[in-house]
């Protein structure tokens, strides 16, 4: 089989090349290129793509800066994936560290100066037996079933489809979104951010929950109403929220979030900078397999749907 011609860009990077090759391709310049595996942001991707190039990997998870650039919408003739996947393992160690840290009582355990041990013998509680809703079990989602069974909770998933998520006591479809929350008892957000999924989460779906639950934030900010959250964090409605990301993003200095004692918040690290290239390499050698023997890509993005 001849190697697939692929390039790498905006500059050369030794990982992806090395990549390119573990997958039956070999690197070369854009204008002999079938693919095109883009490192960065929108800032600096070419204007326009030789006739040549059919598919563009992107290095992000999310896409929204590209749907607003109209970088996407120039290429039709394009398929275009994203990062998708890539990064699930570090993500859902993160969303899982989340949970567990909010349901066992962690973060005022660990700034307690006092023994006040018959105090949180009331308030530590477990996952074994409780209910997890994921809501947008995707890459990150799927990777985060097993850990979660494999405490004793059970675990209703929601993706676009309804497609049965391995693990999963019930998925259903996006469509039927609202049957989850009477249903559980703590919840993952891991959806794409777009205009459809904004506000997903506020004040109908929060008031479904009870006192001892958890809304984990690993996707984007936007998905949560702010201000719904941090109502519902005040007056006792949920136990807690824990968030790698917010809305707005960074979380201004002197925000609610930062001094309600039952909110977490970490400065979206859940993907630090030092995981990410051997995974996104990863990524790309079974993308360049893939498009080599014409088989699915994985992670393609979907122009209509936003992500």
């Amino acid at each position: 089989m001849t190697p697939v011609p692929v390039a790498i860009g905006p500059v050369d990077s030794p990982l992806l090349a090395e990549a390119v090759t573990r997958g039956g391709g070999h690197v070369t310049s854009l204008d002999q290129a079938h693919a095109l595996v883009w490192d960065a942001g929108t800032e600096g991707f070419p204007a326009s793509l030789p006739a040549s190039v059919h598919w563009v990997q992107l290095f992000s998870a999310g896409v929204e800066e590209w749907f607003a650039a109209g970088v996407i919408a120039r290429h039709p003739d394009v398929v275009w994936t994203s990062a998708a996947g890539a990064f699930s393992a570090t993500v859902t160690e993160h969303a899982l560290t989340l949970l567990l840290a909010g349901v066992r009582s962690l973060p005022d355990q660990i700034t307690a100066t006092t023994w006040r041990q018959q105090e949180f013998f009331g308030r530590v509680g477990t996952l074994r037996g409780a209910c997890v809703g994921i809501l947008g079990a995707g890459g990150i989602g799927r990777a985060l079933v097993p850990m979660l069974t494999a405490v004793g909770a059970t675990v209703v998933a929601v993706n676009r489809s309804g497609t049965p998520v391995p693990g999963a006591e019930v998925t259903l479809p996006a469509s039927r979104a609202d049957e989850m929350w009477d249903r559980i008892d703590h919840v993952v957000i891991a959806a794409p951010a777009t205009a459809d999924t904004r506000h997903l989460v506020g004040a109908p779906e929060l008031g479904r929950l009870g006192p001892a639950s958890w809304v984990v934030n690993v996707a984007r900010g936007s998905l949560v109403d702010t201000d719904a959250l941090v109502a519902a964090l005040r007056d006792g409605a949920i136990g807690g929220a824990g968030l790698d990301v917010t809305d707005p993003e960074p979380l201004p200095d002197g925000h609610p979030l930062w001094s309600l004692p039952n909110a977490i918040v970490t400065p979206h690290c859940s993907n630090p900078p030092a995981v990410r290239p051997p995974a996104f390499a990863d990524h790309v050698a079974t993308n360049v397999a893939r498009f080599a023997a014409g088989e699915p890509l994985i992670a393609r993005i979907d122009p209509a749907a936003g992500y």
